[in-house]
Formats: C-alpha cells, sequence, structure tokens
C-alpha cells in the first residue's frame, strides 16, 4: 500500500533532499557528493551557476574554493548527467549505459584518432591546443575539432577532470580515471537502479517522469528501476500519478525552516519544470535564448526560494559593486525574504549596493526598498 503524503509534505520533503535546510557546512566537494550532479553553463550573470547552487546551500562559500574543490584534484568530472554537469568520480561506472549510446551513434573518426594521438602525447589539452572551439569569433556553431572532441568525451574515450580559465581539459579516460572504476562496466539495468536510487534521494518524492528527468534515463525503465533500488510507493494528493520516494527521505520533518535564497535558473530543485509547477504552483522557463522584446520576466531570471515556496523571482545583474534588480516579480509575504536574499547575493558577490527597478506589482516597489535598506542597516 503507497503512503499517502500532500504536496505540502512533498514540497518539504524535496527542499531537504536539496539539501537547501539545516545546518550546513562549507565544503563544496562534501555538497557535490551529497547532490551527485551539479549543472554547469557558460552565462555569469551575478555569478557562474554552479557557483550560485553551492552559495545557496553553503552560503558565502568562496568562489576559489569551489573551484579548486570541484576541479583538478582528481575527484570529479563532466559528463552528459541531467545537462552538462559536474560530478564525484566515483559515479563513472554509473554512466556506462550511455557511453554505449554514444558509441553507437559516434562512430570514432580519422580526425577523431588524430585528437586521441595528441592527448596521448601532451597528457592533457585544451580546446585551443587542438585549434578553437568556434567557426567565426562570435559564432555561437562549434567548430568541427570541437565537435570530434566533445564527441569522444561523450563516448568516454576522453574525460574532464579539469578547467583552465573555465575551458575543458581532455585527457585519456583510461588515464584519468582508476582502474577500479573505469574497468567496471555495469549493464543498462544496474545503471539505472543505481542512478534512480540517487535521484531518488535527490528529489525525495518523485514521479517515473521526474526520476528519469534527473539523468534523462528513459521513463520506461523507471518502474522496474524504482522497485531494484527499494524506493517506497507514495501516493501524493492532487498528483493522480504513480510516484516513489527515498526511504529515508520518508523520516524528514513534516515542515522545514531555511533561510531565503536566490536559485540559479539551472538549480536541479527546478530541473524538471512539470515537477517544478507540480511541487510549487510556479512556472519557470529560461528566457536567456529568447528576444528580448519576448520575454515575459528577464534573462536570467533567478526563483526566490523562501518560507518552503518559490515565493518570486528576480532578474539580477552585476553592475560593478551595483547589484541591479532589473525585474522582481513577488506577493506581498515575499517582500522582506526578497530584500534578505538580494542583500546576501550582493554581499557575496562584493557589491556595496543593490538597486531595485522595476517591481511587479508596482505597489510593493516601495516596501522592497525599505526592506533593502533595513537589512543593509
Amino acid at each position: 500500500m503507497a503512503v499517502e503524503l500532500t504536496n505540502a509534505d512533498a514540497r518539504a520533503v524535496a527542499i531537504t533532499a536539496q539539501r537547501l535546510r539545516g545546518r550546513r557546512h562549507r565544503d563544496p566537494l562534501r555538497l557535490l557528493r551529497e547532490l551527485s550532479a551539479i549543472q554547469i553553463d557558460t552565462i555569469s550573470v551575478i555569478a557562474r551557476s554552479h557557483e550560485l547552487v553551492a552559495f545557496s546551500r553553503l552560503g558565502p562559500v568562496s568562489r576559489t574554493d569551489i573551484a579548486r574543490a570541484w576541479w583538478g584534484r582528481g575527484t570529479t568530472f563532466e559528463y552528459w548527467a541531467h545537462a552538462a554537469c559536474v560530478l564525484p568520480l566515483e559515479l563513472w561506472p554509473l554512466f556506462a549505459w550511455r557511453r554505449r549510446r554514444y558509441m553507437q551513434r559516434y562512430a570514432r573518426t580519422a580526425e577523431q584518432q588524430e585528437i586521441l594521438a595528441q592527448v596521448r602525447d601532451h597528457g592533457a589539452v585544451t580546446i585551443a591546443d587542438l585549434g578553437g572551439a568556434r567557426i567565426t569569433p562570435g559564432w555561437w556553431e562549434w567548430s568541427p575539432v570541437k565537435q570530434a572532441v566533445e564527441q569522444l568525451l561523450a563516448r568516454g574515450d576522453v574525460v574532464c577532470t579539469e578547467r583552465r580559465g573555465f575551458r575543458r581539459v581532455y585527457r585519456l579516460s583510461e588515464d584519468a580515471v582508476p582502474q577500479s572504476l573505469f574497468g567496471v562496466d555495469l549493464d543498462d539495468a544496474a545503471c539505472f537502479t543505481e542512478l534512480v536510487a540517487l535521484a531518488a534521494s535527490h528529489t525525495g518524492v518523485a514521479t517515473d517522469d521526474d526520476l528519469a528527468a534527473s539523468f534523462r534515463m528513459p521513463v520506461a525503465a523507471m518502474r522496474a528501476a524504482a522497485e531494484a533500488a527499494g524506493l517506497t510507493p507514495v501516493s501524493v494528493r492532487g498528483w493522480g500519478r504513480r510516484a516513489w520516494a527515498h526511504p529515508m527521505a520518508l523520516s524528514g520533518p513534516a515542515r522545514v525552516r531555511h533561510r531565503p535564497v536566490l536559485l540559479s535558473p539551472f538549480d536541479s530543485l527546478i530541473w524538471h519544470r512539470p515537477r517544478t509547477e507540480r511541487l510549487f504552483g510556479f512556472r519557470h522557463r529560461l528566457e536567456a535564448y529568447t528576444p528580448a522584446a519576448q520575454r515575459e520576466h528577464g534573462y536570467f531570471v533567478m526563483p526566490l526560494l523562501a518560507g518552503g515556496r518559490l515565493a518570486g523571482r528576480v532578474d539580477p545583474k552585476r553592475d560593478g559593486s551595483v547589484l541591479r534588480a532589473r525585474r522582481v516579480s513577488m506577493d506581498a509575504a515575499a517582500v522582506v525574504p526578497m530584500a534578505q536574499a538580494l542583500h546576501d547575493a550582493a554581499r557575496w558577490v562584493s557589491c556595496d549596493e543593490v538597486v531595485v527597478e522595476q517591481v511587479i506589482p508596482a505597489e510593493l516597489g516601495g516596501p522592497l526598498r525599505a526592506a533593502l535598506a533595513e537589512a543593509a542597516g
């Protein structure tokens, strides 16, 4: 018989599972292991996305410490998990299923053989060493050599465990991944069972498609994997579909206390948009690649997590020592939490001032500016 939960219960479990409540540590590598995968993106507004994920959970941790913990120590690697992510190196065997699919999709070419020879000769190379990533400066299309080396990474022939100037450093996987991990060849079912157990521990409560979305797995494989992983069947009121919970998640508190935080648009709490709407009644979309005139909320919109709900959103921009909140949307109950979250983010990136521009609804502009003045005082 399925355990019955309310949607509020599911929200509390999800926030707890994402390490967004409770006592905080300051260890970025420990956080990565607690979340299994943290998405990487090239956009940087007030900070890069992976840094924002760390800040929302660890508080004002140094971005230098984050980079030092996640790259160059031989304890992590980058791969296609939910999207492009940094992951603990011990998870390498669990993506054998995806590497096999890429091997079928991308046959090794003569150009890739040449790249592998360069990597073998030099031990490690960046895309600059190989000839450059772009076809023409300012264009977004990858050059043929960038396409070739990224296909090698997808296949598992090379791996990125380090970045230099935020450029990937490519090494032969057989050299960079310990043999105790490199030599493990799990079949698809075993990979899915292990990954579903991880997905459940990070989502708390999830449907089949929620679990699948965590690591882009086939939805059809989720039920068998969930049963093999020992997940608990759950019924969440209003969801109207089968759900699962990690047994440890159900032992958490019914309510959560946490500080108000601004989330990266790529935060793993809100990875799967249908789940975000189902859990929080909050429609989240990335509009960075939408023409400016067509954006509803802004370029790099960060949701506000406060009081166990997604209570608002802000489109920020760092302008020297000023953090500009170009567009803020919220309800009256979110005014003080929004002010606190903006103040904390500004201090973290060494901004001396927060300037609020457009507020929706407009009548909350005055209270928000007053709350910011109080937070700064």
